[in-house]
């Protein structure tokens, strides 16, 4: 048989929707590419996107599980209740990762989304953030920045912030909208695939390949059928929903890394009205803090001005709770995460594991749902019951949650912080600890064992190179944007 003959009977054995150039298929059978990117995230997107701009002549390859945007569609809107979709949730899985249903804010300093400016520094860092929102611009973003020429109004709610013993990072904010990123990535898709980046969706990556200390392809499988893609270089950005299989593969390959952070905290949501004056100056307050009486790091996330609070599924039927903001849907509440920081030492190296525990003990109390809770109940000592819900001003925005008690779940050292938190931003904010405050539990982010790695994000293993939150060194849209571009820029 001629090698081109083997390359069309190879070809023709692909599922419809994955089928690959003839071109990329020699060396005795194996598909061969000379960038493999595993995980549709911001970071393997981005790496990919730049490499184009650049007119790289590389082929590329993108290896994603979940489906194509045009494709992810949660049917809860019709449902109106979480349906456990199968094999992935589409919020979270997919091209653009939980990007595309995100509220999809764009941090705009060096000081928010992780320790990236640890490798690269705080200079170039910012540079790249203004290179990279440009990027986003180019693709449809709004061109409005939240938080800028407020100096005056910023001055006090820092003062009043000071007086409660917490840190404000005023950082400017692109706010995309839940619809319009959604829009946006699926430009940048397009672009992609119409300049030649091969996008393999519904496929799992199942392993990489290294031999002698290098990394020299994936193992990768679909409904149908397994096999091998070859490459000069491996990209894994696999996001905060690969962060547990990527920490499985540090393991298994001996991936230098650290045990990481991992956040397990509560969503709050209070009326517009209480945030407003945050809201209408910065959109988003950056709050930091360290209550006594551990002093471990606390801090807000992700704030939606008249957002929706929704749920997100993982591995397991495991149920999250996280916040959206939309550009012209709008709801009478504010949501927002607080999150406190865990990080463990010896003889304990299972971060990720030990918050889903706390995830799972939660998801049971609530019968595989959100959990929710009064704040005033919860000072009680009391649980809260359906039908208090509604007794207040506050509407909840996730309507399926149950009422319930989340401190019967929630590690006695992360709900002490999370109420002394709660008390001094009331500080800041008056009415943010209000009786009727709702907390929504379980919010978990994993971006626990940071992968080690030089400025040039080479690991260990040669050619392999970990990017965007699953690595541990960044948190968000921007700074996992931001670490794609410049792996883009040394692979063109």
């Amino acid at each position: 048989m001629s090698v081109s003959t083997n390359c069309l009977q190879l070809a023709m054995e692909f599922p419809k929707g994955n089928a690959v150039s003839l071109g990329s298929f020699f060396n005795g059978g194996k598909e061969m590419k000379d960038v493999i990117i595993v995980g549709a995230g911001p970071s393997g997107i981005f790496s990919a996107l730049e490499m184009v701009r650049n007119n790289s002549t590389k082929s590329i390859v993108i290896v994603e599980k979940g489906n194509s945007v045009e494709k992810r569609i949660c049917p809860k809107s019709k449902t109106k209740k979480c349906v456990l979709c199968k094999p992935h949730c589409h919020i979270t899985t997919g091209f653009s990762g939980a990007g595309a249903f995100s509220d999809g804010k764009l941090s705009l300093s060096y000081e928010v989304g992780g320790e990236l400016p640890e490798l690269i520094g705080n200079q170039f860092t910012q540079e790249m953030i203004e290179y990279t929102d440009q990027i986003y611009l180019d693709f449809g973003a709004d061109d409005k920045i939240e938080g800028i020429n407020v100096e005056a109004e910023t001055r006090e709610i820092r003062k009043k912030a000071i007086n409660a013993n917490l840190k404000l990072v005023d950082c400017p904010i692109r706010h995309l909208g839940t619809e319009k990123a959604h829009d946006i990535y699926l430009a940048i898709e397009t672009y992609l695939i119409e300049k030649g980046v091969e996008v393999l969706f519904a496929t799992q990556c199942d392993d990489i390949i290294v031999e002698d200390g290098k990394c020299i392809g994936v193992k990768v499988s679909d409904k149908n059928k397994a096999w091998e893609i070859h490459g000069e270089h491996i990209i894994v950005s696999s996001g905060r929903r690969g962060a547990d299989w990527l920490s499985g593969l540090c393991r298994k390959h001996n991936i230098d890394h650290e045990p990481g952070t991992v956040d397990i905290g509560v969503r709050v949501e209070v009326r517009n009205e209480v945030m407003e004056s945050v809201n209408d100056i910065l959109y988003e307050s950056k709050l930091i803090g360290y209550p006594k009486p551990f002093k471990d790091k606390v801090r807000t996330f992700c704030q939606n001005p008249k957002g929706f609070v929704s749920q997100e599924n993982y591995d397991n039927d495991l149920a999250l709770v996280n916040g959206h903001s939309y550009k012209e849907l709008k709801s009478k509440n504010t949501n927002l995460a607080i999150l406190c920081s865990h990080q463990f030492v010896e003889p304990f190296n299972q971060p990720i594991e030990y918050a889903k525990k706390v995830g799972e003990l939660t998801n049971m109390l609530g019968n595989g749902q959100i959990l929710v809770q009064r704040f005033g109940d919860l000072m009680d000592g009391k649980r809260t019951w359906q039908k208090e819900l509604y007794r207040s001003n506050l509407t909840p925005t996730l309507q399926d949650a149950v009422a319930g008690d989340i401190s019967a779940a929630m590690p006695y050292r992360a709900l002490t912080n999370i109420i002394q938190f709660i008390q001094d931003v009331d500080k800041v904010v008056p009415g943010f600890a209000a009786n009727e405050t709702l907390l929504y539990s379980p919010e978990l982010k994993f971006y626990s064992n940071k992968v080690k790695m030089d400025k040039d994000f080479n690991t260990n293993i040669e050619n392999l190179y970990c990017l965007g939150d699953s690595s541990g060194w960044t948190r968000g849209l921007m700074m996992a944007s931001l670490m794609g571009v410049l792996m883009g820029r040394r692979l063109k």
